[in-house]
């Protein structure tokens, strides 16, 4: 065993705030356990912290190059070889896609705060669940805030920030129905790389998927009905895409796929429609190995060259818009749809802060936090 004396030193960690509570539950100095010269100290609280994938900052070269290269040098999202990757991402990729990628925010961006629509709504998101604990009467004790694992707000300095705010516990969740390496996992991983710097870490737990969530379900097959109830035509396809992954990720034992099959059937038996109008299909594939099936882009195509005229598009695994839904599907996939022939195209929206949602994840946040609460 490794003495004491020999383990290399930590002064690197941060130092954190002092928090601590009398055996009766009173403040220290009220009750004689502070000297007169102790720093005020601060009540404990239960941190909450909602984590989605990540924007950037702007939408010009060098904000998308910082954002595209944190991202794809995550090897939970690109699991190639890095002695590979790196020369292709910073000599090819970094150097192009940049460009693409801010035109492709630029449709979708919102100008009024100058930001991705995927920050203004997760920021209403964990503006309207903290209301909701507050009114549950969990409030008081109960800290929310929210981070990206790749840009702004960062993870690591919303950690810092909880911490510092005096929370002693920390629930974190991953925004993810569906589980997968590349979203949920290297969240968490982010996460807990922030605490690693911390001299005095909170207790942690962390949420885990919420794929067959009866409330989740319930409120995505909702959200499709009120979206056909506002069109004009009746869809004769609906299509639930949901994000891609390679297949070999599939093989390799990530649960995403079985996830993505089981809402699916769950939200397409809630809905009482066959397999012919409801479809499952998978969306935003890269690179030149095969990826789960059967694939958003060419299932849009042939649909309209099969001669269906009427389809609406759901994106279910995405908690919040963002560029894959509202630039990838919203505008290319009514683009694709009707240059092959169909006619009338519509995306229903992400259930992003409507109130059902937010209902659905501040019980999931309450039942989390049970034992702390």
């Amino acid at each position: 065993m490794t003495d004491l004396a020999e383990r290399p030193a930590a002064a690197h960690r941060r130092t954190s705030p002092i928090v601590q509570a009398a055996p009766s539950g009173e403040p220290e100095r009220e009750s004689g356990y502070l000297p007169a010269d102790h720093p005020p100290l601060r009540a404990e609280k239960i941190g909450v912290l909602l984590l989605n994938l990540g924007t950037p900052d702007a939408t010009t070269y060098w904000p998308m190059r910082r954002y595209l290269k944190e991202f794809l040098s995550d090897e939970r999202v690109i699991d190639v070889n890095p002695l590979l990757w790196k020369p292709l991402l910073n000599l090819v990729i970094l150097t192009s896609r940049p460009f693409r990628s801010g035109k492709a925010y630029r449709s979708i961006w919102n100008r009024d705060l100058d930001e991705s629509p995927l920050r203004t709504i997760t920021r209403a998101q964990a503006a309207k669940i903290g209301a909701a604990l507050e009114a549950s009467g969990a409030g008081g004790q109960v800290m929310v805030d929210w981070a990206m694992r790749y840009g702004n707000p960062s993870t690591g300095a919303v950690v810092r920030r909880l911490i510092e705010a005096g929370c002693t516990r920390l629930l974190m969740f991953a925004l993810y129905p569906q589980y997968a390496a590349p979203t949920t996992a290297t969240a968490y991983d982010q996460a807990f790389r922030a605490l690693m710097e911390e001299r005095w870490q909170p207790a942690i737990r962390t949420v885990g998927p919420y794929h067959n969530h009866p409330g989740y379900i319930e409120a995505i097959a909702r959200s499709i009905e009120d979206g056909i109830g506002r069109l004009d035509f009746e869809p004769e396809v609906v299509l639930a895409s949901f994000h891609g992954l390679p297949k070999r990720y599939l093989l390799l034992g990530d649960p995403y796929h079985c996830h993505c099959c089981k809402t699916a059937r769950l939200v397409r038996e809630r809905l009482g429609w066959d397999e012919r109008r409801f479809r499952l299909t998978f969306q935003s594939r890269f690179g030149s190995e095969e990826w789960l099936q059967p694939y958003t882009d060419e299932t849009i195509k042939q649909l309209a060259s099969a001669g269906v005229k009427r389809i609406a598009v759901i994106t279910p695994g995405f908690s919040a818009d963002c560029v894959e839904t509202l630039e990838e599907i919203a505008i290319g996939g009514r683009e694709s749809f009707e240059e092959h022939g169909g006619e009338r195209f519509a995306f229903i929206p992400c259930l992003n802060d409507q109130p059902d949602h937010i209902d659905l994840l501040a019980g999931i946040i309450r039942r989390e936090l049970q034992g702390w609460i």
